[in-house]
């Protein structure tokens, strides 16, 4: 018998329940995954912790898995093409990814990186389309610095790592903890504090590095919002990924995966992300494993905001 964590209200990780389940056959177009890690995000408890509509009880966890195929549908291919049962894959932004095994539709199925674990592999394409969407909608272009407040949080290094290979600049916020990890992934790192923009400016000067053509929130801190503010006259240049509410009301961009457009462009690069992850072009640092019966455990490290490193639930 396999198993899934499902939210039954609304409520903290506390409130879920690990419970007994079978996934259904695959029909044309579906296809089964045996789930060999799922990747642990913010949203997988967000979207449960209050109440909201739209919502029907209960809520099977998890956006994103990696595995094998243990059964496909017939006539079914998958998003990167032909395949076939014992293939490794990921599944991204699906429903119920803490689970020990997974019926979703195949058109939200591509191979797995060969160059990834499951684990890394598993928490590849939430942070990492994320990531693209933010550089996409500044239109972030080869020779450009740009100022990226989080840097060392997931969907900052996978920025800092797709930028690296387009020929843009980045200039990152961390605490001087992280900086190395900045450094790893070609960044410049800066500390976020009082005077954070004079620090940019002097980071600008020291690495001739012109000016900040574009600032991307993934901190979600006031400092972060004037700071950008301060050193982009343009706000169309401007985005957030945790502050939609200051977006609105002064007139930057804030984008989250629940928007048609952002649903639309997250699908659409998918497949590139996973190519520069099978050429060792972009990575997943990893801070941890939990057996699957511990989610709420890595739940809560990921709530401290300090994993230092992404997190996956192992079945």
């Amino acid at each position: 018998m396999g198993a899934r964590w499902i939210a039954p209200t609304w409520g903290s990780p506390a409130t879920w329940r690990l419970v007994d389940d079978e996934p259904r056959t695959p029909g044309p177009g579906e296809v089964t995954i045996r789930v060999r890690a799922a990747g642990v995000n913010p949203a997988d408890a967000k979207h449960v912790a209050a109440p909201r509509a739209g919502l029907e009880w209960p809520v099977a966890i998890g956006y994103e898995v990696s595995g094998e195929i243990s059964a496909i549908g017939p006539g079914t291919r998958i998003v990167t093409g032909a395949a076939s049962v014992g293939d490794e894959v990921i599944a991204f932004r699906v429903r119920g990814g803490y689970a020990t095994e997974i019926t979703v539709p195949a058109q939200k199925v591509l191979r797995k990186p060969a160059a990834l674990t499951h684990p890394e592999a598993a928490n590849l394409l939430l942070a990492g389309t994320t990531a693209a969407e933010m550089l996409e909608v500044v239109g972030a272009a080869p020779g450009e610095t740009l100022l990226l407040h989080g840097a060392s949080g997931a969907v900052g290094v996978s920025v800092l790592q797709q930028a690296a290979v387009r020929g843009i600049r980045v200039i990152g916020t961390a605490s001087p903890a992280r900086h190395a990890d900045i450094r790893r992934f070609g960044g410049i790192p800066v500390v976020y504090g009082n005077g954070l923009a004079e620090r940019v400016e002097h980071a600008l000067g020291e690495h001739s590095a012109g000016r900040i053509a574009a600032a991307l929130d993934a901190a979600g801190t006031d400092e972060a919002v004037e700071t950008s503010l301060a050193l982009v006259a343009d706000r169309d240049r401007i985005v957030t990924i945790v502050d939609p509410g200051s977006a609105a009301a002064r007139g930057f961009r804030g984008i989250a995966g629940s928007m048609p457009a952002s649903a639309r462009f997250r699908d659409e690069v998918r497949e590139h992300l996973v190519e520069l992850a099978e050429k060792g072009l972009l990575v997943v640092p990893m801070a941890g494993e939990f057996p699957l019966e511990r989610a709420p455990e890595a739940l809560d490290l990921l709530a401290s905001g300090h994993p230092g490193g992404k997190l996956a639930l192992i079945p």
